[in-house]
């Protein structure tokens, strides 16, 4: 722009771009644009910028980025992210402000090969062989690239930081910013803490032999949903209500990081069975005028989930074969009904194998209490299992889906992410028989990381996370399979008319 027509600041940028949209400013937004601006002007070259979930700071981001091109068309500005695609989400973004934003006038190029998902190159003067704006993954390779301003959007998430190793290959690949950023150039994380030995933490982990954080020196700005009042900091957006209501579906450990930006230790989230609420009422089943009811303790349950991590169950050695049975009530109540340690008789193994005494055991499990579906993990031996599985119901006259689960979780993440939220929300009810089985234990003695039993732990935990099922509650529907569904939702009905239209 010329001297007469100044660029804005960027705040004023940022103003403008919300009209635009019919959005207003929020205060959180003002403070991220005071920061960057300030920043960039007193030339603070490494910034961390930590904000609460969907707080919109990867669009204050984008916004910065357009910004620094209306500033000066010659940047280079390389994203990173945790992978390919969410980089590219950064390049979208900043696309779409030059294509909208009435300071931006003149910087989209001419040519459509310049203007790709993953690199764009705007109006400029120089003749640099790096695009104004290029996406990678963080385990793309980089070498040979140079960019005035490095941008790491969300390059830690559970994906890359979820073991010691993925954790070392991460600073790696970090590392390697230093023979891309030019000298005086720019370096801008933004995100969220994913684990206790967080890339963001502002104190070192000696445990692990960290002497100083990785982000040492780095200029931060922290904004956490809740002031130190308890204030929000979006209450347009974050009411206290919805607030509260993440807060007991997402449970206190992912509420701390993602809400609150505390790098939690992951041991500080062991399971405590006394947070449990234990009752002894059996399932009842009853047919009410065409529908099928099952209900426990005077509660309608309106969907079951079962899973079944199996092994072959020897008896006193090695894992156990675990098949486990969650129901959900109107309420949103959990109730633990069942977890049944199956294991087989080695002195009939010569008449009956021993995959197909336990798929044998697993199918009455089935029967007994009702249910519609069973999740299979198929890791290791069940790979085996689900053909198997499905023939015995079926010879049995058991009408029972079999769903097919691969687990790539982590399994210490899996249990933690599992029962820590209906845990702490004490929504979480177990039957009197659980407790006499070694699932008690296991919950007791669960340490992330730990060599414990925890079979039974991961069968309930599958269960817990896996969708439930529901199924029509008209028995006639379902005449032909043998068994009618219990779990709500509503069925056809063809009348017989005796007129014309």
């Amino acid at each position: 722009m010329s001297d007469s027509d100044p660029s804005p600041t960027f705040a004023e940028f940022v103003d403008l771009w919300n009209k635009e949209q019919n959005l207003k400013t929020p205060d959180h937004h003002k403070t991220i644009a005071a920061w960057l601006s300030g920043c960039w002007g007193g030339h603070d070259r490494e910034l961390l910028l930590m904000a609460f979930r969907n707080s919109g700071k990867s669009t204050m981001v984008g916004l910065f980025c357009a910004w620094l091109y209306v500033q000066n068309p010659n940047l280079r500005i390389m994203v990173l992210a945790a992978d390919l695609s969410l980089a590219r989400k950064m390049t979208r973004n900043v696309k779409r402000i030059i294509e909208r934003h009435p300071a931006c006038a003149g910087l989209k190029p001419k040519n459509r090969d310049q203007w790709a998902s993953d690199q764009f190159t705007v109006e400029r003067d120089a003749e640099l062989r790096d695009p104004s704006m290029l996406a990678k993954g963080i385990t793309a390779n980089v070498t040979g690239s140079r960019a005035d301003v490095v941008i790491c959007d969300d390059v830690e998430v559970p994906n890359t930081c979820d073991t010691p190793q993925k954790r070392e290959d991460l600073r790696d690949r970090l590392d390697e910013i230093d023979y891309v950023l030019v000298p005086g150039g720019l370096q801008l994380y933004v995100g969220t803490p994913h684990t206790y030995y967080t890339i963001y933490a502002n104190s070192p982990r000696r445990d692990v032999g960290e002497e100083v954080v990785y982000l040492e020196g780095f200029h931060r700005l922290v904004i956490p949903i809740l002031d130190a009042h308890g204030r929000s900091a979006w209450p347009d957006r974050f009411p206290e209500k919805k607030i509260a209501a993440i807060k007991r579906r997402s449970g206190p450990n992912k509420f701390l990081s993602q809400m609150m930006l505390e790098a939690v230790n992951i041991a500080d989230g062991r399971l405590d069975p006394d947070l449990m609420v234990p009752y002894a009422h059996e399932l009842e089943y009853s047919e009410r005028n065409g529908e099928a009811v099952l209900s426990l303790n005077g509660h309608r349950l309106v969907s079951a989930s079962a899973w079944w991590d199996p092994s072959f169950g020897a008896p006193e050695r090695g894992d156990a074969s675990v098949v486990a049975c969650v129901f959900t009530s109107d309420d949103g109540t959990y109730w633990l009904h069942r977890v049944r340690y199956m294991t087989h008789d080695p002195a009939t193994v010569g008449e009956v194998s021993e995959a197909q005494q336990l798929c044998g055991q697993a199918v009455e499990f089935v029967r007994e209490l009702h249910l519609p579906s069973v999740n299979l993990e198929t890791n290791g031996l069940g790979r085996f299992l689900p053909a198997l599985l499905r023939r015995e119901l079926e010879d049995r006259g058991v009408a029972c889906t079999v769903l097919e689960q691969y687990s790539t979780v982590q399994k210490d993440r899996r249990i933690l992410e599992a029962f820590d939220a209906p845990l702490a929300a004490g929504r979480l009810r177990v039957h009197e028989t659980v407790l006499k089985t070694p699932f008690l234990a296991e919950m007791r003695e669960w340490r992330p990381g730990a060599k414990a039993h925890d079979d039974g732990l991961d069968a309930v935990a599958g269960c817990l996370l896996s969708e439930p099922v529901r199924l029509p509650r008209n028995p006639n529907a379902l005449a032909k399979a043998r068994r009618p569904g219990w779990g709500g939702g509503g069925t056809a009905f063809k009348a017989r008319t005796d007129f014309d239209l």
